[in-house]
């Protein structure tokens, strides 16, 4: 019987390690700090004889995500991996992959976006594809990022979803951050002991049976388009959900996509997202042991924003903080506003915005003892005065 084994390994190996038990066809990707470690790991691997697959060296990012547009639409199980301006330059395609329900697994190791250059971790990267039609899940800590990549083709290849997942994990923080992870024990790699069935596309391009695709949409079918990948993405929470659970009741790892914390009778409490999550769950046994009532809502899955899950997880605090690591300038946070529109038209928590951790900016407990302090004076206000409030800007 195979054996799971317990690794001191880097976010980016962990992922790399994931993302070739999973076996995919093609990868094609283009290095770029700090995901560059997992696409040399995969490429050695291609090398060495230890993975079947085509791996495409591109000139860009851009080229990437066609590659990748190309080999998923004949059928291939795709990988890649990108940051930051890499991100940014594959956009267009990144759009496209999501309108032809194309399955391709992306990780993005999240940084900022320039400018001015800043090679650290924010999620404006990630952000900026927020609206492309892609799944986003964004991982804890290192062991989070394995499974959630194993996770990711089963969700984006099952055919009631058919749409492309993006996994993020924090740059650097993880990323370049040596933590235990514990792969699975597998005996079956060809389908990881039936977890993952080897691709069956609902379509693809075969010069047996010719099809169209990428075709014009004029105005009287575009929207109908839109409003299937809507349907897609809203229907796609409880495929995610049923993915969760298998992979749990096989091998004891469960991450549910809105995970509260000390909720039950907290006044107050703070959504996170990504890596700071481990920090805040410290502040909040710290706060506890003085005796603060305080909690803590970690957000994995982004999109689809699973808004029901959301409103259970809050329903008892009487002041929520949202942490943003990114803004949208002009506005909020945009977790923030999703947030906001989660609660809109329901009895419930006061609700406002914390900016923090921009470009890497360090996120401590003090971070989120001022947070707290920051809720519980609103909570005896009874209302937020500033909605939108920076944690830890030099100067102020």
């Amino acid at each position: 019987m195979a054996k799971a084994k317990v690794l001191g390994m880097m976010g980016d190996f962990a992922v790399a390690e994931a993302a070739k038990l999973c076996n995919p066809d093609v990868i094609a990707a283009y290095p770029i700090t700090p995901q560059t470690i997992i696409v040399e790991r995969l490429a050695e691997f291609v090398a060495d004889g230890e993975l079947d697959c085509d791996y495409i060296c591109v000139e860009s990012e851009h080229s990437a995500m066609s590659a990748c547009y190309g080999a998923s639409a004949v059928g291939a199980r795709v990988y890649t991996a990108t940051a930051s301006q890499g991100l940014a330059l594959m956009i267009e395609i990144v759009y496209i992959t999501a309108s032809a329900r194309f399955p391709v697994v992306m990780t993005i190791a999240n940084r900022a976006l320039s400018g001015p250059i800043n090679i650290h971790c924010d999620h404006s990267d990630a952000m900026l594809a927020r609206d492309s039609g892609w799944i986003q899940v964004f991982a804890e800590d290192c062991q989070e990022a394995y499974d959630s990549t194993i996770q990711a083709f089963r969700i984006a290849e099952d055919k009631r979803v058919s749409l492309p997942v993006m996994n993020c994990l924090d740059g650097f923080v993880l990323s370049h951050s040596i933590e235990p992870v514990t792969t699975l024990p597998i005996e079956d790699e060809e389908t990881l002991d039936g977890f993952l069935p080897v691709r069956d596309p609902l379509y693809k391009l075969d010069v047996d049976a010719p099809i169209a695709q990428g075709l014009l949409a004029l105005p009287e079918f575009y929207m109908e388009i839109k409003r299937g990948q809507q349907e897609a993405h809203l229907k796609s929470i409880d495929v995610i959900k049923e993915v969760i659970q298998d992979f749990g009741d096989r091998w004891g790892r469960y991450w549910p996509v809105v995970e509260p914390y000390q909720m039950d009778d907290a006044e107050v409490a703070v959504v996170t997202i990504g890596s700071s999550t481990g920090t805040g769950r410290a502040a909040v046994d710290e706060l506890r042991a003085e005796g603060k009532k305080v909690g803590l809502v970690k957000l994995r899955c982004f999109r689809p924003f699973p808004v029901k899950d959301i409103q259970a997880g809050l329903k008892n605090a009487g002041a929520v903080g949202v942490c943003d690591r990114s803004v949208s300038f002009g506005s909020t946070g945009p977790v923030y506003a999703d947030m906001a529109g989660a609660m809109v038209g329901r009895s419930g928590p006061i609700v406002k915005n914390f900016i923090i951790g921009l470009g890497g900016k360090d996120i401590t407990i003090d971070t989120f003892r001022t947070m707290y302090d920051n809720l519980y004076a609103d909570l005896a206000k009874g209302e937020v005065e500033e909605p939108v409030e920076w944690i830890g800007v030099r100067g102020e």
